[in-house]
């Protein structure tokens, strides 16, 4: 596996202001891994630019707990508390077993919000990154997962997916909607309310829109709504049968979706306006969940053309077509990496359901999740080292959990959305 890299050397990032970093020392780190271990970081309060005693404030302690928290939600941070060191900035960290230092002052700047941030590695006694942001006060929360994703990119290589969203559906309400909520689990929204089911939320590629399939007028149609709001959502396939199982395209303008238009489920490109580009795949058996290459050029899905179902590679261009998977009678839901490198799906195994991932040159699979349960619909994170799946433990027992590449760090993610939660979709990185 692909050893992600601790930078100690400054990195240049967009609308930032980096002050060049001496140390030029390159650790290599495996944060996929269950065993390594984590880095410890000192985050005390942000200091009030100007305040009396220059000391944090009560919204400093805020902002540094919202860093905080996004850093450990990444797996491989831990978090010194502040009351080891009276949440203080000149503390030293060396001897409270730090290995990095985040230092942070805020103030106003004509009316917005100005945030100075300042990286500081313990051991080489340098600063990483001297960092300033000026944003309007009303963005003061994503422009702290900014920080925090900037951080995460200093000491990994990989920026950080704080600012991300996982569309899912559960009964909260009574009924099998879909809802959206932010990776810290600040912020729940419900997004559909047909009361009846649906199925198969899929983020555009660039996070505006939601495709998904209801059952409300007792057929399975498909339905896109845009996400800046919450009153309106628009059909764009009811053809008798399915409509189902949305795949963007990387342009935002079509996506592949399974029709039974002729008492066959396939695969067909369709506009985001419900016109019918082409067929892809023609009474083969049943082909369903379709899933893009990052490049765009493939896909992979599944289809029980075999016998069972199993997945499938194909070259949307030439329509060329491959059988990936060989061990066990079942694998289905494919999920591209965004990385490329991998596909992760659900097997079935020990007579049960976990998630495995596997080379698209095909080999053997590995088995990510091993714990009591079942596990199925695997949705990557943007940094392709994470992903969120459905975990099922029995009536009522049904949630969500984002899983380590190499298995670790199974973490429930919103304990209070529901005790139905399935259909998981990790969204791409969000606008700051």
């Amino acid at each position: 596996m692909k050893k992600y890299r601790v930078l100690l050397s400054a990195w240049l990032v967009c609308f930032a202001v980096l002050v060049p970093a001496v140390s030029r020392a390159i650790v290599y780190l495996d944060i996929t891994s269950a065993e390594m271990k984590k880095l410890s970081v000192a985050i005390p309060a942000f200091v009030e630019s100007g305040a009396p005693g220059g000391g944090g404030t009560g919204k400093g302690q805020e902002m540094a707990d919202l860093v905080a928290k996004a850093l450990i939600f990444h797996g491989f941070v831990s978090v010194i508390p502040a009351s080891s060191y009276h949440n203080t900035q000149d503390a030293n960290w060396a001897s409270l077993g730090a290995d990095y230092a985040v230092l942070c002052s805020y103030g106003s700047q004509g009316g917005e919000m100005a945030l100075e941030s300042k990286v500081i590695d313990v051991h080489a006694n340098k600063t990483l990154a001297d960092k300033r942001y000026v944003a309007p006060w009303a963005k003061a929360r994503t422009t702290l997962l900014k920080l925090s994703d900037d951080v995460i990119f200093q000491l990994s290589g990989e920026e950080g997916v704080s600012n991300t969203d996982i569309a899912f559906v559960s009964n909260k309400s009574g009924y099998k909607e879909v809802w959206v909520c932010d990776v810290l689990g600040d912020h729940l929204r419900q997004v559909t309310r047909h009361h009846s089911l649906c199925v198969s939320p899929r983020f555009s590629p660039d996070g505006g829109r939601l495709a998904y399939t209801s059952y409300h007028r007792g057929n399975p149609d498909l339905y896109v709504t845009d996400l800046s709001q919450s009153k309106y959502t628009k059909a764009i396939s009811w053809q008798p049968g399915l409509n189902m199982a949305p795949a963007w395209a990387a342009d935002g303008q079509t996506m592949i979706v399974t029709l039974s238009r002729d008492s066959t489920a396939d695969l067909y490109r369709m506009t985001t306006n419900g016109r019918i580009v082409d067929r892809l795949t023609k009474g083969e058996g049943i082909n369903t969940s379709a899933s893009w290459s990052p490049d765009g050029r493939r896909i992979a899905f599944t289809s029980d053309r075999s016998g069972t179902p199993q997945i499938y590679i194909m070259d949307v261009g030439s329509r060329q077509t491959q059988r990936l998977t060989f061990s066990g009678k079942e694998n289905t839901g494919p999920s591209w990496s965004p990385k490329g490198d991998l596909i992760a799906y659900t097997g079935r195994a020990d007579g049960g359901h976990q998630i495995f991932v596997i080379s698209p040159d095909g080999g053997e699979p590995k088995q990510v999740t091993q714990y009591w349960g079942n596990y199925d619909s695997p949705s990557w994170a943007p940094d392709g080292r994470q992903l969120v799946v459905t975990r099922d433990r029995g009536p009522q027992q049904k949630d969500l959990c984002r899983i380590f590449l190499k298995g670790g760090g199974l973490t429930p993610l919103f304990p209070n959305a529901g005790r139905q939660q399935a259909y998981p979709q990790w969204s791409p990185r969000l606008p700051y």
